[in-house]
């Protein structure tokens, strides 16, 4: 279908990316030799400084990843059924990572504080004559299904369990306090997470893609999808 996706970490703990700049598949080699996987190379220093610093004082730190995938054609997903909403599966496959604890598409819970005329995109007739929305608040999806922009999901990491400076625990064999058993820690999984979450988006838009062109061969979906798009195109 030609979506192409990247993944990027956008905060450590506290440290939130300040660049403006927004990633694009072209940008993997340099998000790949990037310690934190942050475009932006000062963004990228603070949050390697906010993991050393919770290295050096024993403790773990977590984060929050970004994922966006280009391309991914109008109209995935469904608004007909609660289970199948493309934001829910997305939502959905992201949380079934281990550690993640949030999930938001597009700018989510920051819309919430919005009003509605500052919260939803507005669409326009581009310079090239198609059909465009002037802003993305929504993550490039709209009532459960791919609204042509690009698609925006972030997921939250709550910081590693085993911490070394062991929490207090309770022995449940006697019912004595302890504290919790430590043998080895990561200070912090944002990185390697967000090649991770790139994997469930990828997943989940390949399980829709199979279900809005259906087929029993990749050729047959393709020819499917090429014509199904055709149409789109022309009332856009």
């Amino acid at each position: 279908a030609g979506i192409r996706l990247v993944s990027h970490v956008v905060a450590v703990g506290a440290q939130r990316a300040s660049a403006s700049t927004i990633p694009t598949p072209a940008d993997e080699e340099a998000l790949c030799a990037a310690s934190m996987r942050a475009l932006d190379l000062a963004d990228n220093a603070r949050f390697e400084a906010a993991v050393d610093d919770a290295k050096h004082s024993g403790d773990t730190i977590g984060g929050v990843v970004e994922v966006i995938a280009y391309g991914v054609p109008v109209g995935l997903g469904t608004h007909v059924s609660a289970r199948e909403r493309l934001d829910a599966r997305l939502a959905g496959a992201l949380m079934s990572i281990q550690s993640v604890k949030g999930v938001e598409i597009g700018d989510g819970f920051a819309q919430a504080a919005l009003l509605g005329s500052a919260a939803h995109d507005e669409i326009v007739r581009g310079e090239d004559g198609h059909l465009t929305r002037t802003t993305n608040h929504a993550g490039g999806i709209e009532g459960g299904t791919s609204n042509g922009a690009p698609i925006v999901a972030r997921a939250g990491f709550k910081p590693i369990s085993t911490v070394p400076r062991a929490l207090r625990s309770v022995d449940l064999a006697t019912g004595e306090e302890a504290v919790g058993l430590h043998q080895r820690s990561d200070t912090c999984q944002v990185v390697p997470g967000a090649v991770i979450a790139e994997a469930e988006v990828a997943l989940v838009l390949a399980d829709a893609l199979f279900d809005h062109a259906g087929g029993r061969s990749v050729a047959e979906m393709r020819r499917n999808l090429d014509s199904y798009l055709q149409v789109v195109g022309e009332r856009a």
